[in-house]
């Protein structure tokens, strides 16, 4: 079973422009999300001590799948951004709780992932920040 980590701190430096999402229960070199938008992609970098994953979707199109997402019961993501070799696995619970996957797949055989989840307030911060629009459709 997959464990996830919350995170539920968002600090955001407007002089740099790099949102930080982090955790305030994890001691030590706990997990976390930093990204800022570079033209047309969103830089992302999900960390845990020094292993990284480093992802650069288009900034359009995590906005409308963000926006377009809905709980689906049983289901833990619903939703990808990037390739199939890199990806931004994306999930919203019933309690209103994001996850986020950040994923390399090596091949058939294997993938690397972080199992992170934004609190809702924190998911409101972030989707404020991004922005995202909610689809009528959605």
């Amino acid at each position: 079973m997959r464990h996830f980590v919350t995170l539920d701190k968002m600090n955001y430096d407007a002089e740099s422009g790099i949102l930080r999402l982090e955790s305030s229960q994890e001691p030590g070199m706990a997990p976390q999300i930093t990204m800022r938008r570079e033209g047309a992609y969103m830089a992302i970098a999900a960390s845990y001590g020094p292993l990284e994953i480093a992802l650069r979707p288009q900034h359009e199109e995590l906005a409308r799948l963000l926006g377009r997402l809905q709980p689906v019961k049983g289901l833990q993501t619903t939703r990808q951004v990037g390739t199939a070799q890199a990806y931004l696995a994306i999930g919203l619970r019933v309690d209103g709780t994001l996850v986020i996957r950040p994923t390399i797949v090596a091949d058939a055989t294997g993938h690397f992932s972080f199992n992170l989840a934004l609190t809702p307030a924190v998911r409101e911060q972030f989707f404020a920040w991004l922005p995202v629009e909610r689809d009528a459709e959605a």
